[in-house]
């Protein structure tokens, strides 16, 4: 069994039918449509519903960036853009959108515009990705559009990358300092604590600490792990409320190095995206709503939509946004001379490069401050360990002599 969708004329009338049928093969559809005396127009087997189950792989944001370069190549080619789409759900290697790709040429075929058709696929296809296109559909400039999305995209993308790669770092270091210091307190320190019982003297207080933290690691391990545990679910469903995620975001942007990091790239990526949509056709005030849905902050994302609010009062861009004290002077000034020449999406573009820019500048600080840090506080934590075990092995050497 099959379902299968057609599209049939009414004899007399003229009517166009449209319709689903489950049955076990195309020409019984066939058949159906000629014993009710209509004339058929097409007829297809339905595509199955694109869903993303845990288990199954998702759409990485790299795979549509290379999708609408792709796209807006073999668009700009002069290629239709039912073919384009068979093509990339041909050569894609991602077996989920593959199925996306597919569901969108089916929807296409079906008469659909190709942002109502991308709309359905919100895993893929985000509310930025789908207002450029029906701008650019709506405007006749998909192919302009789609060039200007692809640069945007892989701008982002390479934004994301650096400061994914700034974290990097200190995870790989933390993770070798847990590992180090849980090897010394499960494996060597017993061993230590066994000859030191044996010898029945009194121990140096960094001696005890560090054998007492070994001996609860030993015996309440799952306690540890669990506790660990449940602070981490406790502190992702305070992050999840509205109130627990303006203070969280708020507190990382006022961290010393990695705060000035992240406003960097938030200011970049609100001003790059803001001007990308500006500049393709969607309004001032769709545009503000979908860029404060990307800001990835939510004390950004309340500013920004405070400052639609002002847009739709008849007030200015700029005014909401240095009242939120997040943004720097430079881009509320900036942001103010593009609104009163009425070049803001050019404007946009060039803060958005310029803090680009900055991005590096931050990244290789924080990469310079974090890497001395984390050795001498690995140091310490290991060396110390070490040196308090050690302790009363000089002091029985004293004794001894």
């Amino acid at each position: 069994m099959g379902v299968f969708e057609y599209t049939a004329k009414h004899a007399t009338s003229g009517q166009i039918l449209r319709g689903t049928m489950d049955v076990p093969a195309r020409d019984d559809v066939i058949a159906f449509i000629r014993k009710n005396r209509m004339i058929l127009v097409s007829v297809r087997e339905a595509p199955t519903q694109v869903r993303l189950p845990a288990f199954r792989k998702g759409v990485a944001t790299r795979d549509v960036v290379i999708f609408t370069r792709q796209f807006a190549t073999m668009i700009n080619a002069g290629l239709p853009l039912v073919q384009a789409l068979n093509i990339l759900a041909q050569q894609t290697e991602n077996k989920t959108f593959r199925d996306i790709t597919r569901a969108v040429v089916y929807d296409v075929e079906a008469g659909n515009t190709l942002a109502d058709a991308m709309r359905k696929h919100p895993k893929a296809f985000t509310d930025l990705y789908v207002n450029m296109v029906a701008a650019g559909e709506a405007g006749g400039i998909l192919d302009t559009i789609l060039d200007r999305l692809a640069a945007f995209l892989e701008k982002n993308d390479a934004l994301v990358r650096k400061v994914k790669g700034a974290m990097v770092y200190p995870a790989v270091i933390m993770s070798v300092a847990v590992i180090a210091v849980a090897v010394l307190l499960l494996g060597v320190i017993p061993t230590f604590a066994s000859m030191f019982a044996s010898v029945n003297m009194e121990l140096p207080l960094p001696t005890r600490i560090v054998m007492g933290a070994s001996q609860f690691l030993l015996r309440f391990w799952w306690a540890l792990i669990g506790g660990l545990g449940l602070f981490g679910l406790a502190v992702r469903a305070y992050y999840r409320t509205p109130n627990g995620r303006k203070v969280v975001d708020g507190g990382l942007l006022k961290a010393p190095v990695l705060g000035d990091l992240l406003r960097k790239s938030a200011v970049s990526r609100f001003t790059r995206t803001l001007g990308t949509l500006v500049s393709s056709g969607v309004s001032i005030l769709d545009g503000l709503e979908i860029t404060a849905k990307t800001a990835g902050n939510r004390v950004i994302h309340d500013a920004v939509m405070h400052s639609r609010q002002s847009i739709a009062g008849g007030e200015t861009i700029a005014g909401p946004l240095q009242a939120s004290g997040v943004f720097p002077p430079m881009v509320i000034s900036m942001i103010s001379v593009g609104e009163q020449t009425g070049g803001l999406d050019d404007m946009l573009s060039k803060i958005a490069d310029f803090y680009d820019s900055e991005v590096d500048v931050a990244v290789s600080a924080l990469l310079s401050l974090m890497e001395p840090l984390m050795i001498v506080v690995l140091g310490l934590i290991v060396g110390g360990m070490v040196v308090a075990m050690y302790l009363p092995i000089f002091d029985m050497v004293n004794t001894v002599q």
